[in-house]
């Protein structure tokens, strides 16, 4: 059973819809006494880091959140959720992240089209369970104005104006700037090979 953390974000029946695709028994809960007891969990993430943030903190589901993190169950932040692991983020000064990962979430700059919205292959930097029985350069769908550093944890970059982290994975935690629910077969195979860990 797979835990999908309800915080208000917007892109949580599209995940829904991927895991009833992939016949995978889940269920969607913004309580913290569930996410407590959780034995997998997923934080899809859309919109604004302050306010996902608030609403964590507003919900009680940091701790638990931490907790099961801590205690090793598999878990997959999507988008916002890949970028509330980190410290903090320039979209919302002085909200702060969950700090598994040290640095700063930034915002695009320069000439390039912002937000980052498409398709964009992914560059692999060293082995990842999410990818496995995927093409070296695998195409998934992207929708961001922010991104997150690379890091020792950082298994896949994408590059929009220079590289930034699109796929971490770090122990038990796993985590996405794009939208597997949104990135046809590809996104398909990166949350089988999620449920299947």
């Amino acid at each position: 059973m797979t835990t999908v953390v309800d915080y208000g974000a917007g892109n949580l029946r599209s995940v829904a819809n991927t895991l009833s695709q992939l016949q995978s028994e889940y269920v969607i809960t913004s309580d913290p006494a569930v996410v407590a007891k959780a034995v997998k969990l997923i934080l899809p993430g859309v919109g604004h880091f302050g306010q996902m943030m608030d609403a964590i903190d507003r919900l009680h589901l940091r701790d638990a959140l931490l907790e099961r993190i801590r205690a090793g169950i598999p878990f997959l932040g999507i988008c916002v959720g890949l970028q509330c692991l980190f410290e903090g983020s320039e979209e919302a000064p002085g909200a702060l992240g969950l700090k598994l990962f040290p640095g700063t979430v930034r915002r695009f700059s320069g000439a390039h089209r912002i937000p980052h919205m498409g398709w964009n292959s992914l560059a692999r930097v060293k082995p990842a369970r999410l990818l496995a029985h995927l093409e070296p350069q695998p195409f998934t769908y992207f929708a961001h104005s922010y991104y997150a550093p690379i890091v020792e944890a950082t298994a896949a970059t994408c590059m929009y104006a220079h590289p930034y982290t699109a796929l971490l994975e770090h122990g038990n935690v796993y985590a996405v700037q794009f939208h597997p629910e949104k990135s046809g077969p590809v996104g398909l195979r990166v949350m089988q090979n999620f449920l299947a860990i």
